[in-house]
């Protein structure tokens, strides 16, 4: 896919201009459906762009899984194949280890510590880790806060996961959390996710219940437990030497509709549908439960022994980074 999509380039360097005339082409690749609000405020993001820069970027999107899931998105754009892509944080991780703490579980008190960690100083130190790969990141968005569904049974405490087959994201991280809570984790891109729950590949899985309910999971899946176990982040990433090519105008305008529509606005929009999303699976069938305080401790105890792990791996600051926006907001 990466080398068909390179040939229709027709030789010219990705969102380079035929003879100094033709708009600037970016090709934006993300994994959601055109129904959630990041489609939704991408849409918004494009036109912005396309209107202020006056027709000389283009911003072609490419929903869907179009391109593929996080990693070949991730490495679409730093390669120079595509322009733009809109990863889950997970997928970053196979670039560098200061992303996996966006990945531990019950990491932020709630979404407003989230905002405020990837708004300041933690997105900031994100973000700088990433340019020695060729990829600026232009924001973070809301990726909803995920829930645990499965075709086997309600989960009410973690002993309810023994030897469920767990689709997870293709993270340490994650493959380590589901192994501490008692299930099978299965890595899988999200692309492949739908197929392998309708076949019973995997019992279960873990998204935001918005992403859930827009990918027609409902279909496919019984039961939805919520255990609101990580605020899901997207990164929103740019080839660095494309971007620094373009005029500092075009560059601004990218920033602006950035922050605008596709943080801002998206945020906004991704916390309504969330919520709304979860009355919508249990009109559709889903059995919906929530888990008690006692139950959730256990989660939180399981997973405990993670902060430790993984402060081997990554900076010891970026833990105290999400600790002060925790303390901020409360």
């Amino acid at each position: 896919m990466l080398f068909s999509l390179a040939a229709c380039n027709g030789g010219t360097s990705p969102g380079s201009t035929v003879g100094g005339t033709d708009p600037i082409v970016i090709q934006f690749s993300y994994v959601d459906p055109q129904d959630r609000a990041a489609h939704r405020t991408n849409v918004m993001f494009k036109e912005y762009v396309e209107r202020e820069s006056g027709g000389r970027l283009q911003i072609n999107l490419l929903p869907d899984g179009q391109f593929g899931g996080d990693r070949e998105n991730c490495e679409g754009v730093a390669m120079g194949i595509i322009q733009m892509a809109q990863p889950s944080s997970a997928g970053l991780t196979s670039y560098t280890n200061d992303f996996m703490v966006l990945d531990l579980p019950f990491l932020f008190d709630s979404r407003e510590a989230s905002y405020y960690a990837l708004d300041g100083e933690l997105g900031d130190a994100l973000s700088e880790s990433l340019t020695q790969f060729n990829l600026i990141n232009l924001g973070f968005n809301d990726n909803g806060l995920r829930q645990i569904t499965n075709n086997k049974r309600p989960i009410y405490e973690p002993a309810d996961l023994r030897g469920l087959k767990m689709r997870v994201m293709e993270s340490p991280v994650y493959i380590n959390m589901f192994n501490l809570l008692g299930a099978n984790p299965v890595p899988m891109s999200f692309t492949e996710v739908y197929t392998a729950l309708q076949q019973g590949t995997v019992d279960g899985q873990e998204n935001g219940a918005s992403l859930i309910l827009a990918s027609n999971f409902q279909e496919v899946q019984s039961y939805m437990s919520l255990t609101g176990h990580v605020y899901s982040i997207n990164a929103n990433i740019i080839n660095k030497d494309f971007f620094e090519s373009l005029d500092a105008d075009l560059q601004q305008i990218i920033r602006d509709g950035m922050k605008e529509f596709i943080v801002d606005k998206q945020r906004e929009l991704e916390a309504a549908d969330d919520e709304a999303a979860i009355s919508g699976l249990a009109d559709a069938g889903m059995q919906i439960n929530e888990i008690t305080v006692e139950n959730m401790q256990k989660f939180r105890d399981l997973v405990a022994p993670m902060y430790d792990e993984y402060r081997a791996s990554i900076r010891p600051e970026l833990f105290e980074m999400a600790q002060r926006a925790n303390a901020a907001v409360r």
